[in-house]
């Protein structure tokens, strides 16, 4: 159940993007900081960096992958294929961020592989609860919403 706010459309992306990457920002400087063993103020320059490549990468991937899956004989998501979609996203991802984490803290691109594993199990547990509460504070978008 909502809390009255029905909040629909680009203007409930716009909204769950911003506070998603702000609060993300946030928690992956406290956790690079403390897994590098470097400051906030110099995680937080990575976590910004990280924040607008994630959202970057996801428009890309997500049109790509939409434009291949509408191509595809079958077009159920089935659970298979969103595990491909989940794992595929997330592959990208680190192949981005690994070694932009190994220049930017001076380390081996093992170690930043290690970091980058905390920082994925972080945003997997993060994602979970922030669309939870996201849907129990604006309400679930149209379409998933029960037809009456």
């Amino acid at each position: 159940m909502a809390l009255g706010i029905g909040l629909q459309g680009p203007k409930r992306r716009l909204l769950y993007v911003t506070l998603y990457e702000l609060i993300a920002i946030a928690a992956a400087t406290l956790g690079l900081a403390a897994l590098s063993g470097q400051g906030a103020a110099h995680s937080s320059v990575l976590a910004v960096a990280a924040s607008a490549i994630a959202v970057v990468w996801n428009v890309v991937f997500n049109t790509l992958f939409e434009r291949w899956e509408s191509n595809q004989a079958q077009r159920k998501r089935t659970l298979t294929r969103r595990i491909a979609h989940a794992l595929a996203f997330e592959g990208g991802l680190v192949l981005a961020l690994v070694p932009l984490m190994a220049w930017w803290f001076g380390i081996t691109l093992w170690q930043a592989l290690v970091m980058d594993f905390g920082l994925i199990v972080f945003f997997l547990c993060y994602t979970f609860v922030f669309n939870w509460v996201f849907d129990r504070i604006f309400g679930l978008p149209a379409s998933a919403q029960t037809r009456d």
